[in-house]
């Protein structure tokens, strides 16, 4: 290197693989929530539903739960939201052995297809979940969709920059300027 070239350091695939990291813990947080769906005396995630009975006294009722994988749907979301976790857990793998052996551009491509993939995946549980809750729900009250399953959308989010900046071609760029 003489005095007047320029060596500029690019991190998109450190940062891509950050989003991966990102989107493979949120995947996993939102999996395991207890809160999917929030209503009065009533919650529901993905593996269990439970309901509060009516306390005549003052006191709070006491929590009843039961299994929620008894319907197609429910199992399907979570079918969906589990391979997209695998095929996120795969591609961010790939990425930290490519990063660090150094043979990187031969495995960005394999990275974003198992991203896109999983971006399909859980893009297709999160509008699954919503519309066959509200078509076979019994809540004749108000109801939320809580904080599980926004960390699911942003899972994907994260999901979807990742694989988009592992297909940016940094390395076609020589001159120090871009």
């Amino acid at each position: 290197m003489s005095v007047n070239d320029v060596h500029v350091f690019r991190p998109f695939k450190l940062v891509a693989l950050l989003c991966v990291f990102l989107a493979l813990v949120l995947d996993l947080v939102a999996l395991l929530s207890p809160s999917w769906v929030t209503a009065d005396h009533f919650s529901l995630s993905l593996w269990e539903s439970c309901s509060q009975s009516e306390a005549r006294t003052s006191e709070e009722g006491e929590w009843s739960c039961y299994p929620t994988l008894t319907t197609d749907w429910q199992i399907a979301t979570l079918v969906l939201l589990g391979a997209g976790a695998v095929a996120t857990l795969v591609a961010f793998l790939v990425a930290l052995v490519s990063l660090c052996k150094g043979k990187r551009r031969q495995q960005y491509r394999t990275v974003g297809v198992f991203l896109f993939t999983a971006v399909v995946l859980q893009a297709c549980a999160l509008v699954l979940y919503p519309i066959k809750f509200i078509d076979g729900t019994i809540l004749q009250t108000y109801h939320e969709f809580n904080w599980g399953y926004g960390l699911g959308w942003g899972a994907t989010v994260f999901m979807l920059g990742g694989g988009i900046l592992f297909c940016l071609r940094t390395d076609v760029y020589d001159d120090g300027m871009y």
